[in-house]
């Protein structure tokens, strides 16, 4: 085998693993595609005899080039947040069934949280926390000692576990009612989601997620068929998560958070929802993952 060809197979060997890499740190598949693609590129020009351990290798040169594409989109904050919201969706992902199978591999929640993160907490978490990686590995990634990496993958880690909910339902409660809430959706099963329902539940939509909605919806039995008409032609990942420090839910596609729900769960059941799609309002929520 020469080497061109040798090298080539040992990259498709990592392949996997660097897009596993990449995604978690862009939450783009296309992203994440030109960062693998990157690496192969730096690898073919490389001298490969020189390198002792080519999967590590190939992940640092992963990991620098996904950080220094999340430190353009910081710089880059130029795009409004209209144009934000109808931005083309990332063409990569474009089969549902596909970004599903992404948004699971890492968690809907978790992603939403990394995507408030600096670049360098970003990138501190992800390659300790989920794959692994030594912070003195980390540190020369991020031009920082040791200990300064540890703390970036420390801040960020409180950020993703979020601060215990405000006490006026007890947490579990919460979790069983979102949870039982997005079965029946899930499922279109209207019984099901009337049984979460409060009788009298008052449905608060903004103006960008109503398209042409009434702004407030009264009763269960009104706004349940509305809401399971909907389920049905929603594509990319719904999940429960907390937001502003109570449970809720995120609706993303596309690598793009789209809508929010807050609950007020009173007596196990829902009192209220409000659905906002406000790009500028969405990015005030105080995003957590649920314990």
């Amino acid at each position: 085998m020469q080497q061109g060809e040798w090298l080539a197979k040992r990259f498709e060997e990592n392949r996997s693993h660097l897009r596993a890499v990449a995604y978690r740190m862009l939450g783009s598949a296309s992203e994440a595609e030109d960062a693998v693609q990157e690496a192969w590129l730096r690898l073919s020009r490389s001298d490969a005899n020189s390198i002792e351990n080519l999967g590590a290798w190939l992940t640092t040169v992963v990991a620098r080039v996904c950080l220094d594409t999340l430190r353009s989109r910081a710089a880059r904050r130029v795009e409004s947040l209209e144009e934000e919201a109808s931005r083309t969706p990332d063409k990569a992902v474009a089969d549902p069934e596909q970004e599903t199978i992404l948004a699971d591999s890492v968690g809907l929640a978790v992603m939403v949280v990394l995507d408030r993160l600096a670049p360098a907490e970003r990138l501190a978490f992800v390659l300790h926390d989920m794959f692994a990686m030594p912070f003195e590995e980390i540190a020369s990634i991020v031009g920082r000692s040791p200990a300064a990496a540890r703390q970036l993958a420390s801040r960020a880690r409180r950020r993703v576990q979020g601060q215990a909910p405000v006490a006026k339902t007890n947490l579990i409660e919460q979790r069983r009612v979102a949870d039982a809430f997005l079965a029946a959706l899930r499922a279109g099963d209207f019984e099901g989601l009337i049984a979460v329902l409060d009788p009298n539940i008052v449905v608060h939509l903004d103006t960008t997620a109503g398209s042409g909605a009434p702004r407030e919806i009264h009763g269960a039995m009104n706004w349940a068929k509305g809401a399971l008409a909907f389920s049905r032609q929603l594509t990319g990942s719904i999940e429960p998560m907390l937001v502003d420090r109570e449970v809720g839910m995120v609706w993303a596609r596309q690598g793009r958070l789209l809508r929010v729900l807050r609950f007020s769960v009173v007596g196990g059941k829902i009192a209220t929802i409000d659905i906002i799609a406000d790009p500028a309002r969405v990015r005030e929520f105080d995003f957590a993952v649920l314990p």
